[in-house]
């Protein structure tokens, strides 16, 4: 086995630091997990679920989450509008790991 020196590392360089930059912030864990257990969902019933988030916090979330290919947004030319938010196939492939930290929440719970 290969020992690595911390001397010349950086935490910066991993994959743990990129998977962190894309749902690092308060609400981007909680937005993905909705997607993931619901699908396709509106920004006012998100908005709703969710509770204390404000529209705008909402709003620049989701448009972080859309930057970085994690959800996609369909918007419908109509009156009143209408958009939709869902799981790319990217975002979706976090899925996995949003699991896990059910399964751990569930099972470390303290009562």
């Amino acid at each position: 086995m290969y020992n690595r020196c911390i001397s010349k590392e950086s935490i910066n360089s991993t994959g743990f630091m990129y998977t962190l930059s894309l749902i690092n912030g308060k609400y981007k864990m909680t937005i993905l997990y909705t997607l993931m257990e619901f699908g396709i969902v509106r920004f006012n019933e998100m908005k709703k679920y969710i509770g204390n988030i404000s529209y705008k916090t909402l709003s620049l979330t989701l448009k972080e989450l859309e930057t970085d290919q994690l959800i996609n947004r369909k918007e419908y030319p109509q009156i009143p509008p209408k958009v939709e938010y869902s799981l790319t196939e990217r975002g979706k492939s976090l899925i996995p790991i949003l699991d896990k930290m059910c399964e751990w929440g569930d099972e470390n719970r303290i009562k």
